[in-house]
């Protein structure tokens, strides 16, 4: 368990060119620092972002070993083409400045596995599909993987809290049982969210069936535990991540998780459903 922290960002005046320099203190962004200021480093010496993400994939691979992809600047996407084809059919991934790529590029290079495998269901599913205007339940899911996933692997008792949302039992009647756990965030747009932390923000949580050694032995094991069955069913579980213990200082004190507006109860679904006018 990571030790307790205050709710704090990087100041103002250390941004860099494209973005600024997330506060690496933080218990949910400290396994990403090393990874991450290897690419701010190269940005604030005046690389583009995709310039920096592309030196530092390169820096990182074995002799012999290809890139497992490329990274360019937005503008090479093609405006007829969607993007996630468009990186599965050319292996480049496009990238726009500021702290969304950042992060989405540093995933790419965390978990290589794991983002190609999203990468090919996702085309797989434009390819049938197309780009509707509403996502199917498959892209939907990819989608909160992709953006917003917390992979988490924890005792069965934490679980069970978790599945009830029952945030006492949980966070407090539990707390000693967070020391065996493991949680990695993974969503790229939730590590921007956590640059400026808020009690609110919630992680869709995907469960790891065993505790894994390292971060390729997570990598592997979650690309190869992806399939179209399992995410079309949305196998996912809010959790406000500010709760975990540890991760904030404020949640040592029990009034933290009153607040029924962040830490709410479990709905249970009714048996009949309220029919809707044009909305599915």
């Amino acid at each position: 368990m990571i030790a307790a922290t205050v709710l704090q960002t990087a100041p103002a005046d250390s941004a860099a060119a494209e973005q600024p320099g997330p506060n690496w203190r933080q218990p949910w962004l400290e396994p990403w620092r090393d990874i991450g200021q290897a690419v701010q480093g190269r940005v604030e010496d005046g690389a583009a972002l995709h310039e920096a993400l592309n030196r530092v994939h390169a820096n990182r691979l074995a002799p012999g070993e290809a890139p497992v992809v490329r990274f360019v600047a937005q503008s090479e996407l093609p405006v007829t083409e969607a993007y996630e084809a468009y990186i599965f059919r050319s292996g480049n991934c496009p990238v726009l400045p500021g702290l969304h790529d950042y992060f989405n590029g540093l995933c790419w290079l965390r978990f290589p596995r794991t983002k190609t495998r999203l990468n090919a269901l996702q085309a797989g599913e434009i390819a049938r599909h197309g780009v509707p205007a509403v996502r199917g339940p498959l892209r939907d899911a990819l989608t909160l993987l992709d953006e917003n996933a917390a992979l988490m692997q924890a005792p069965q008792a934490l679980w069970q809290a978790l599945e009830a949302r029952d945030w006492r039992a949980l966070f407090l009647d539990l707390r000693p049982l967070w020391a065996q756990a493991q949680l990695t965030l993974f969503g790229h747009a939730l590590l921007e969210k956590l640059t400026s932390p808020r009690k609110s923000i919630t992680a869709h949580v995907y469960r790891v069936d065993r505790a894994q050694h390292s971060v390729a032995d997570l990598d592997a094991w979650l690309a190869g535990d992806l399939n179209a069955a399992k995410l079309a069913a949305k196998p996912f579980l809010p959790l406000p991540v500010l709760g975990v213990p540890g991760w904030c200082a404020q949640n040592q004190d029990s009034a933290f998780y009153a607040d029924t507006a962040v830490f709410r109860p479990k709905q249970h679904s009714r048996k009949t459903r309220v029919p809707t006018l044009g909305v599915d």
